[in-house]
């Protein structure tokens, strides 16, 4: 991406915020590409709903509407690539 001049964010921290109170929950966001999207990254056997619930979690808390959850445990990586949106 660097390469490419594509900005992105590693192992963005995630703050919650709970009736004006800033909570470190310890989240952090794998890679968040161009402040649009979240990138989580997986090296699983298999991705289960855990892994859809958790980037959907992100997605709400960033308010973004765009995910990636990409496996790379995998053959073929684009059958380890998964979209998940928020209210789109």
């Amino acid at each position: 991406m660097e390469i490419r001049d594509i900005v992105f964010e590693r192992q963005k921290l995630l703050p919650v915020v709970y009736k004006g109170i800033k909570l470190d929950c310890g989240y952090k966001l794998d890679i968040v590409v161009e402040g649009k999207v979240i990138l989580e990254l997986k090296s699983a056997n298999k991705i289960e709903s855990i892994h859809d619930a958790q980037l959907l979690t992100y997605l709400k808390l960033s308010d973004l509407k765009l995910g990636l959850l990409i496996n790379f445990n995998v053959p073929i990586l684009k059958e380890g690539i998964k979209r998940i949106v928020n209210n789109l």
